[in-house]
């Protein structure tokens, strides 16, 4: 039996046999309920038979226009928008696991912290509420990480505008930066094709 099956064997034996558990490529991904996100997780740190004692990584999702042609946003072609997704290391056992789970909410996505199972989280779900919005409910000090404090909608959401909401600057008058409307003008970008005259005569 492979690691891996080694592993998929000791997950439904813990979890039971109803859990939503795929391999693909490789790599086995758990999806957890919502409700259940805390309790799975913790579990999947304590038992000796899993030990996922490290996350490596914690990040959001945003699944808008999931399965719709490239650069086209069309809202309900998932049924969830949001997601939270873990990567986890048994350092112990040397296996990973990534673990999904769907925020219910569109409008005002909530989940619970993570920090009290794995304390490395703190900064990764600051980064998923800074670039998504996703709140981690009970995290210690959940406050923007990577973009400014006056920064008006979280950057990662695919209906975000490319050119941002505001702009800031340095104000010579007021000595103090500001904040104000984008200026930049929307526009399309059309390839053209340039050519010089007499380019290519003779080849």
């Amino acid at each position: 039996m492979t690691r891996l099956e080694t592993l998929q064997t000791n997950l439904l034996a813990v979890l039971g046999d109803n859990i939503a558990l795929t391999l693909a490529l490789g790599e086995l991904t758990l999806e957890v309920p919502a409700k259940n996100w805390v309790d799975t997780c913790t579990v999947l740190r304590d038992d000796a038979t899993l030990g996922f004692d490290t996350c490596v990584d914690l990040c959001g999702v945003d699944y808008s226009g999931w399965g719709a042609p490239t650069f086209v946003v069309e809202p309900g072609l998932h049924p969830q928008r949001f997601a939270v997704v873990l990567h986890l290391l048994s350092v112990q056992h040397n296996w990973r696991l990534r673990v999904r789970v769907f925020v219910a909410s569109d409008e005002f996505p909530v989940i619970p912290t993570l920090v009290d199972v794995w304390p490395a989280v703190n900064w990764f779900e600051r980064e998923a509420f800074d670039l998504y919005g996703i709140v981690f409910e009970g995290h210690p000090d959940l406050r923007r990480i990577l973009t400014d404090y006056g920064f008006i909608g979280h950057p990662f959401r695919k209906d975000f505008p490319l050119s941002g909401n505001v702009e800031m600057r340095y104000d010579t008058e007021q000595q103090r930066v500001i904040y104000q409307p984008v200026t930049i003008e929307p526009r399309e970008l059309t390839p053209r094709v340039v050519r010089e005259e007499g380019y290519g005569a003779g080849r």
